[in-house]
């Protein structure tokens, strides 16, 4: 290296190089990701449809048990006043 910071070594200089392309690479790939609109627009719709499919398998189960209880419950009652009737 010379007194104003060059880099005098021909090697050197090349990995130099090398390390500055994969550093401004991987700027450019993500300074397209974030201007790729379409793909991020797609990536929040799903995001979002997944989580509504996830709140919809929920309230099936909870719809699911309370229709099972209410059946439960029913039976239950009808058995009680069918047992008052036979005695």
């Amino acid at each position: 290296m010379t007194a104003d910071g060059h880099v005098n070594d021909p090697e050197a200089l090349r990995a130099e190089i090398v390390r500055t392309r994969a550093a401004l690479g991987e700027t450019v790939e993500a300074l397209a990701a974030k201007a790729d609109v379409k793909a991020r627009a797609k990536a929040a719709t799903d995001r979002t449809v997944h989580r509504a499919a996830a709140g919809l398998h929920e309230r099936r189960t909870q719809l699911v048990l309370a229709a099972g209880a209410t059946l439960l419950v029913g039976a239950v009652i009808a058995l009680i006043v069918r047992g008052a009737r036979h005695r």
